[in-house]
C-alpha cells in the first residue's frame, strides 16, 4: 500500500482520540481555556452527565470573529507568545483542543470582546454549520452537544451518565481548587451541583470542595527547599478514606495525577495509615518552568521533573514536618452511630422488681427497702456496685493543666477515662502505647541504635525457607533495632536478643510478623521506609495490651507522654488513639441543650 496524506477531518479525529477520551476530558479543556482567558467567574452546565450537552460560560477576554475561526484550526494558539514551548505557563493550547472536540461533536462558540459586537460560529463534527452575530455579554460561551454521536465505536465505550457526571465533577473540583481566586458554579440537568465564590483563601476552597470537616482535622503545609515550594492542606492521619480519590496534586497550578507524587505521598504517611486507607490532601508544588516538563502527556495530566529526588524529598519532608508539629492531635469527628448508642432508660430497667421466693425455697427473705433510696425497686439481695479505688498519696492534679486531662479510671481494662478542662477523654491504651514505643525506637535509631536485651536462652523460630532468606538478608538492619537473629538451618532462625524497649515480648510472634512484612514490601519501598515498617511491627508487639489493668500513675504517665510525642493522635495503623466528648456533647446527651 502506498503512502498517502490523511484528510483533515480524519487527522482531527485522531487528535481527538488523544485529547477527548470522555465528556470530562472535553470539559477539562474548555474550563482550562476559560481560566487562561482571565475569567473571574466560570459557569458550567451539564446534561445527562455531559453525554448530551456541556456548556461553559466565562467573563474572560473574549474573541473577535476572526479569532474564533482561527481558534478552530489545528496548531493555532494564543498561549505561546514565542517559540519557547518548554516555557508555557498556561494550562493548555486553546487552538489544539477546540478543533479536536469539534471533529467529534456539535460545537458552538459565542464570544464577545469588550467594546465590540459578539459573534457565533458552529461546527458540526468537523463541518462548518453556521456563523453570525450573537447577543452575549463580554466573554465566551461554548456549547458541546452529542459527543461521539457519529463515532459509534467510541460512543459505546463511554460509561453511564452517572459515572460520566462523577468524572466531570472531579475534573471541575481539581481546577476550582487550583484557582481559589475564580468563582465556579455547576448545574446538572437544571439542578445546582456546586457553587464556590471567587476570592477564597486556599484552605477554605479545599475544604469546600472536599469535606467541611477537613478544616478542623488538617495541618497547613508551607515548605521551601531552594527554588521549589510546597504548600497546601494535609489531613491528619486519622482523617482518612478507603479510596485515594481525595488526593489532589498540583504542579505550577496544573492538576496532575503523577506516580512520583503519589508514591511520595504514600511514603510520607507510611507508618501512620493502614495499607488500605488513604489520606485527604491537596498539595501545590511551584518550581521554575525549566525544572519541569508539562508536555509529556497529550492531556497534560503527567509531568516530568528534572530532579525527581528533590521533589520527592520535598513532599516527604514537608508533610512529615507539618504532621510532627501536629503533636498528639487526632480527628475528633464523632461517629453518629456511636453517639446514638448513648441513651437514657427508665429506672425500672435499671433494677426491675423480682418476685420474692416462696418460703422453703432456700432464699432469705428480702430486707424492707429504705424509703427514698435509688435502690427501692432493686432486689434486696443484689449487692451494690463497687469500683476499684486506690489510696490517694497526694492530691490529684488539676485537669486544666493538661490537654489530655488526668486519669479518672479504666474501662474494660482497655480504655483510659480522663477528665480534661473541656470534656471527657477516652484513650485506647494499646493503640496509644504502640505509637509511643515506635517513636522511642525512632529516636533511638537516630541516636545510633536501639539497645538490645539478650535472651537468657536463645529461641528457635521455625519458618519456611523463603521467609528465613528474607530475614537473613536483613540481619544487619534488624540488629540496629536491637533484634539479633542468626540463621539456624534451612527453615529456622535463632533469636538471641530483642529490643530492650519491647521488654518481654513474644519473640516468635515478632519474628513471624516481620517475615510477613518483608514479604509484603517487595522492592517497592526505600530502605528507610522498610525500616519504619519493621519498627512499627516491633512496636505493636511491645506495647501495652488491651486487657491489662493499669494503675492511676501508669495511666497518667501514658497521657503525659502522649502530649509531648509526635503523631501520638493515631496508632501505627492510622486509627485514633484518643477521642474527646466535649462538655457540650455531654449536655446534649442529657437533654440540657
Amino acid at each position: 500500500m502506498s503512502i498517502r496524506r490523511l484528510p483533515e477531518h480524519l487527522v482531527n479525529r485522531i487528535a481527538a482520540g488523544e485529547v477527548v477520551e470522555r465528556p470530562a476530558s472535553a470539559l477539562k479543556e474548555l474550563v482550562e481555556n476559560a481560566v487562561d482567558a482571565g475569567a473571574t467567574r466560570i459557569a458550567i452546565s451539564l446534561s445527562d452527565g455531559g453525554l448530551a450537552r456541556i456548556e461553559v460560560a466565562d467573563d474572560g477576554c473574549g474573541m473577535a470573529a476572526d479569532e474564533i475561526a482561527l481558534a478552530l484550526e489545528r496548531h493555532a494558539t494564543s498561549k505561546l507568545p514565542d517559540d519557547a514551548i518548554e516555557a508555557v505557563s498556561t494550562l493548555g493550547f486553546r487552538g489544539e483542543a477546540l478543533p479536536s472536540i469539534a471533529s467529534v461533536s456539535r460545537l458552538t462558540i459565542e464570544s464577545r470582546v469588550r467594546g465590540a459586537d459578539g459573534w457565533s460560529r458552529t461546527v458540526d463534527n468537523g463541518a462548518l454549520a453556521g456563523e453570525g452575530p450573537a447577543a452575549i455579554p463580554p466573554g465566551t460561551r461554548i456549547r458541546m452537544e452529542g459527543l461521539f454521536d457519529r463515532v459509534p465505536a467510541r460512543r459505546k465505550f463511554l460509561r453511564s451518565p452517572r459515572a460520566e457526571y462523577a468524572a466531570c465533577m472531579d475534573a471541575i473540583r481539581r481546577l476550582a481548587m487550583a484557582r481559589p481566586d475564580i468563582g465556579f458554579s455547576v448545574e446538572h440537568d437544571g439542578r445546582r451541583a456546586l457553587s464556590v465564590p471567587p476570592g477564597e483563601d486556599r484552605a477554605s476552597r479545599v475544604a469546600a470542595l472536599t469535606d467541611r470537616a477537613l478544616a478542623e482535622n488538617s495541618v497547613a503545609i508551607d515548605y521551601v527547599r531552594g527554588e521549589v515550594t510546597l504548600r497546601g492542606v494535609a489531613g491528619l492521619p486519622t482523617f482518612n478514606r478507603g479510596v485515594a480519590d481525595h488526593q489532589y496534586l498540583f504542579v505550577n497550578g496544573r492538576p496532575v495525577k503523577d506516580r512520583l507524587l503519589v508514591g511520595a505521598l504514600r511514603g510520607a504517611y507510611q507508618d501512620m495509615l493502614a495499607r488500605d486507607r488513604h489520606p485527604v490532601v491537596a498539595l501545590f508544588i511551584d518550581l521554575p518552568g525549566s525544572e519541569v516538563d508539562v508536555n509529556v502527556h497529550p492531556a497534560k495530566t503527567e509531568v516530568r521533573f528534572r530532579d525527581p529526588g528533590l521533589v520527592r524529598g520535598l513532599i516527604v519532608g514537608g508533610l512529615r514536618a507539618a504532621l510532627d508539629a501536629a503533636g498528639h492531635r487526632s480527628a475528633q469527628s464523632a461517629d453518629p452511630a456511636a453517639m446514638g448508642a448513648w441513651r437514657s432508660e427508665p429506672m425500672a430497667a435499671l433494677g426491675s422488681p423480682v418476685a420474692a421466693p416462696s418460703p422453703g425455697a432456700g432464699w432469705a427473705a428480702p430486707r424492707p427497702p429504705v424509703q427514698g433510696s435509688v435502690w427501692d425497686h432493686a432486689p434486696a439481695f443484689a449487692p451494690q456496685p463497687q469500683a476499684r479505688a486506690e489510696p490517694a498519696h497526694a492530691p490529684p492534679p488539676e485537669a486544666v493543666d493538661y490537654p489530655l486531662g488526668v486519669a479518672r479510671g479504666q474501662v474494660a481494662a482497655t480504655y483510659i477515662v480522663a477528665e480534661s478542662a473541656d470534656g471527657l477523654v477516652l484513650v485506647d491504651q494499646h493503640a496509644a502505647h504502640e505509637r509511643l514505643v515506635l517513636e522511642r525506637m525512632r529516636r533511638a535509631m537516630a541516636d545510633g541504635g536501639v539497645a538490645a536485651q539478650a535472651l537468657l536462652l536463645p529461641e528457635v523460630v521455625e519458618l519456611d525457607e523463603g521467609a528465613c532468606d528474607r530475614l537473613e538478608a536483613r540481619i544487619a538492619e534488624l540488629a540496629e533495632m536491637g533484634l539479633e537473629l542468626e540463621r539456624f538451618g534451612p527453615q529456622a532462625v535463632l533469636v538471641r536478643s530483642v529490643p530492650a524497649l519491647l521488654g518481654g515480648s513474644d519473640a516468635k510472634g515478632l519474628v513471624t510478623d516481620l517475615a510477613d512484612e518483608l514479604a509484603a514490601f517487595g522492592e517497592a519501598l526505600s530502605l528507610k521506609e522498610k525500616l519504619d515498617s519493621v519498627a512499627a511491627t516491633m512496636a505493636c508487639h511491645g506495647s501495652v495490651r488491651a486487657g491489662r489493668i493499669l494503675s492511676v500513675a501508669e495511666m497518667n504517665a501514658l497521657l503525659r507522654e502522649m502530649e509531648v510525642t509526635p503523631h501520638s493522635g493515631q496508632c501505627n495503623h492510622g486509627r485514633p488513639t484518643w477521642i474527646k466528648l466535649g462538655h457540650a456533647d455531654i449536655e446534649k446527651l442529657f437533654g440540657r441543650k
